[in-house]
């Protein structure tokens, strides 16, 4: 028989997991079968020889994100997401992954997931590499009809994610229910995380987003959403400091998309973290009040992401529309702006870059580009021409106050 027209694969399969075993008998070594975002679907069984990071993909059901981010930066990954010709990847030694052959699953021109051979006792021969092309389409028949269940399942995640986040969904007991149909369950604490884009969001960003937020494995995504340029997440810590793990999370997320898939200039933000669940829609709005102070305030805010952060910024609008209503003018400030409108001057901004960076000269001179000697006589006029004790926190925190409350006016 012609070695071309040879196809062990082409027989029905009850499941994917005879189907690995099938591949493993033809090539004679250990096959895993992934989705397009590394979650296992089915392994070959009785294999004697084996590696860590198989191990571990078996054990955790999802190739651990080590793996992942190696596989990344060795260019592997890029490249199975390029072409449906057998890729031969190396081992990585400090992310327990011995030799392997990758082959992408495709439809057309969508990678659906990914089929690995270890080489661990053999290494495939041209010939082989010929059935594994044909082991891909007998997997890809069978990884159809698991996409059609997923997409159904999402839709109505989706529905149920955005009733909570606006509130149509309210009572606890009506939240616990949902969660329940959809075999769910609410890990607390739990928060709202926004990421906000530049531009709105098309096909193709949408599914390099999903892949990230699959594969990570630093939080539990819960659900996610595309909201024209942001994308909303509902996600629980995995660990004993939520705080400090949501951002460390963000973080790396950010750092991510810029390496893998050049995104600049996204936001990031962090709701109230809670247990209750009726505050998720709570924690949404947190999370989209922080973005508009980051918007307003971006040097102020460049470093803060979370809503418990934000401090004063947490209540400008409040004291914005008290000041509105009250007609009050600071005096001090109000000096300074006659005064710099008079003599062409800038003792406004220099005033809020020095009060900006906690009233340390040093560094105020340099963000001004001054001189340490000019920047404190700077202050020393501002304190007489605006009557202001620029070391008694409240004179300071007074004025400070008032000048993000005019930015905010803009």
């Amino acid at each position: 028989m012609n070695e071309f027209s040879y196809d062990p694969f082409k027989y029905h399969f009850e499941r994917l997991e005879d189907v690995a075993d099938k591949i493993s008998e033809v090539l004679q070594c250990p096959i895993t079968i992934e989705d397009v975002n590394h979650r296992l679907l089915a392994y070959s069984t009785h294999d004697d020889c084996t590696d860590q990071a198989r191990i571990s993909t078996i054990i955790g059901r999802r190739v651990p994100e080590k793996v992942i981010n190696s596989l990344w930066k060795d260019g592997t990954i890029p490249q199975l997401l390029k072409t449906d010709e057998p890729v031969r990847v190396g081992q990585i030694d400090e992310v327990g992954l011995g030799n392997r052959i990758a082959i992408s699953i495709w439809k057309n021109n969508e990678v659906l997931g990914f089929i690995w051979a270890l080489e661990i006792e053999k290494h495939l021969e041209e010939n082989e590499l010929l059935l594994l092309k044909k082991a891909a389409q007998a997997v890809k028949n069978k990884m159809l009809n698991l996409q059609v269940r997923k997409t159904k399942k999402e839709e109505r995640n989706q529905e149920f994610f955005w009733k909570l986040l606006t509130g149509h969904i309210s009572s606890e007991a009506e939240i616990t229910t949902g969660f329940q149909e959809l075999n769910l369950s609410l890990p607390v604490p739990f928060t709202i995380v926004v990421f906000k884009f530049p531009h709105e969001l098309n096909a193709t960003a949408e599914k390099k987003l999903t892949y990230m937020l699959q594969t990570t494995q630093q939080v539990n995504i819960i659900f996610h959403t595309i909201d024209f340029d942001e994308v909303v997440i509902l996600l629980s810590s995995k660990g004993a400091s939520p705080l400090t793990d949501i951002k460390q999370f963000t973080t790396h997320m950010l750092r991510q998309l810029h390496e893998r898939y050049s995104f600049k200039n996204v936001m990031a933000s962090i709701g109230g973290i809670f247990t209750n669940p009726t505050f998720i829609e709570k924690s949404y709005k947190e999370a989209e009040a922080v973005l508009t102070v980051k918007k307003k305030f971006p040097l102020e805010t460049k470093e803060l992401t979370s809503f418990s952060e934000l401090g004063i910024y947490q209540y400008l609008d409040i004291l914005y529309d008290l000041r509105k209503q009250s007609d009050y003018v600071n005096y001090s400030l109000q000096k300074l702006k006659e005064y710099d409108k008079q003599h062409s001057s800038n003792l406004v901004e220099t005033l809020e870059v020095f009060l900006n960076l906690d009233s340390h000269v040093h560094d105020a001179s340099k963000a001004l580009n001054i001189h340490v000697n000019t920047l404190n006589y700077r202050l020393k006029r501002i304190s007489e021409i605006a009557e202001i004790n620029l070391k008694n926190m409240n004179q300071k925190l007074t004025i400070y106050l008032d000048l993000k409350l005019d930015r905010l006016s803009l």
